[in-house]
């Protein structure tokens, strides 16, 4: 996590693509769309395309900014650099109160899974296990981190071709059981119950699945050449697009929409009705695994973006101090005691915690990736197209926001991510206010 040389770095192009995918399926898409489905009904499928697209933009706008400034504080820097101080403050610290809530939502999600087998651990138990052993990742540093991520990219992309093939083989009656009954139409109404308000809902909760091209962004500086950026992401979005699209589609033809819950992922569900005792514990397992990876990239961003805005006078100077391996140790301290924050609240509210904290960093997320879109408009000369393009990200993204308006759990979240948008801003303000009066 300290800065390196141009020869130090060692990181090529697949690497990055792997670490993203180790970074980004994790309980936002083995969870989370089960929210998706509840949402909108079969037709989320369709959500998820075009929450692919929106990603993909996003990324080709953060990416072509990594080549043309390659920055450590990435996304952070380029706000800076694009509308001055105050943007590049209120970015890192809404960015590092999503990562927050992230982890919250993936401590709880974690727990839930881990309940398959130990029903009578409490949530905020559980939680306290998976907190301590991805600090103990953070504590290896840079090259430890990415060691993991690369490992968790491989089992969680292997569980689900796993189960890719099992539900083929459901479908074509290769099971015991035979073929399964038809559990949906292909009309309008058959794909959209919901109607189109369910499917605006939904769209917050597919965009969350693909949500760690951020820490993508940060770890681009590691790439031995930054151009590889865009090259990367593209072969990372097109895999997780094709898996996430499949996988959820066989799970919708095994089972009516209906049976899904936010209590346990899709998958799971989609294969109880078989004799197949050995395929949920391996799966649950593979799902823990993609939780704890997601995590363990929220620690690392985490760390890494109050370190950098330590380094730049946004957060106090002791908060830039590493130890050994290049880590930063207070602010894993800090992150330490948000891990804390998001046990009590687990605690507290263990009904409906995953649903509002999943909203309330999913929003967070995205009003990150609105000022990408912001930033890149300002940082560089677009073509016809890539303004075009740039419309659509934006468009997808807003609309993404809007929709938790129809749905009432939602809409808490919303409010939730309201709340430290308005703390922030207060704090930007106040903070601005002394910049002019102390001027660099």
């Amino acid at each position: 996590m300290t800065k390196k040389s141009e020869k130090n770095k060692k990181l090529s192009w697949w690497q990055l693509s792997l670490i993203g995918v180790g970074c980004t399926i994790g309980t936002g898409f083995f969870l989370g769309s089960s929210l998706a489905i509840n949402r909108g009904g079969p037709g989320v499928i369709f959500v998820f395309l075009l929450a692919a697209i929106g990603t993909y933009i996003v990324f080709q706008a953060l990416a072509k900014m990594t080549a043309e400034h390659p920055e450590k504080g990435s996304f952070r820097s380029y706000a800076k650099k694009a509308y001055g101080r105050w943007a590049g403050f209120s970015n890192g610290w809404v960015y590092w109160s999503s990562e927050l809530l992230i982890m919250g939502s993936q401590l709880t999600a974690l727990a839930i899974f881990s309940q398959f087998w130990f029903p009578n651990l409490p949530l905020w138990m559980l939680s306290t296990v998976f907190g301590v052993l991805g600090i103990g990742v953070i504590f290896t540093g840079v090259a430890g981190f990415e060691r993991v991520e690369n490992i968790f990219a491989v089992i969680k992309t292997a569980a689900i071709f796993m189960f890719i093939v099992i539900a083929v083989l459901a479908l074509t009656g290769t099971l015991s059981g035979g073929r399964p009954d038809p559990t949906m139409s292909m009309g309008f109404d058959g794909l959209f119950p919901m109607g189109i308000t369910g499917i605006w809902a939904a769209l917050l909760y597919a965009f969350y699945a693909f949500g760690g091209i951020e820490v993508m962004g940060i770890m681009a500086n590691e790439l031995k050449d930054p151009k590889d950026a865009s090259k990367s992401g593209r072969f990372m979005l097109i895999l997780l697009a094709f898996v996430y699209v499949v996988s959820l589609g066989l799970a919708l033809f095994l089972v009516s929409w209906k049976k899904f819950n936010a209590d346990e992922s899709p998958f799971i569900t989609a294969l109880n009705q078989y004799d197949l005792s050995f395929v949920p514990h391996v799966f649950n397992g593979a799902l823990i695994i993609a939780g704890f990876s997601t995590m363990v990239a929220s620690l690392y961003a985490i760390t890494t973006i109050l370190a950098t805005l330590a380094e730049d006078g946004d957060a106090p100077a002791f908060f830039a101090k590493t130890g050994k391996r290049g880590v930063p140790i207070h602010s894993l301290i800090l992150t330490i005691g948000g891990l804390a924050l998001s046990i009590f609240v687990a605690l507290l509210l263990p009904e409906k915690i995953f649903e509002y904290l999943t909203t309330a960093a999913g929003l967070m997320l995205l009003y990150n990736w609105l000022f990408i879109l912001l930033s890149y408009k300002k940082l560089m000369k677009l073509t016809t197209a890539e303004r075009i393009k740039r419309l659509v990200g934006f468009t997808l993204i807003a609309a993404a926001i809007s929709g938790t308006m129809f749905d009432s759990t939602s809409r808490i979240g919303f409010f939730i991510s309201l709340l430290f948008l308005l703390v922030i801003s207060i704090i930007t303000l106040i903070m601005r206010k002394k910049w002019q009066e102390s001027p660099e």
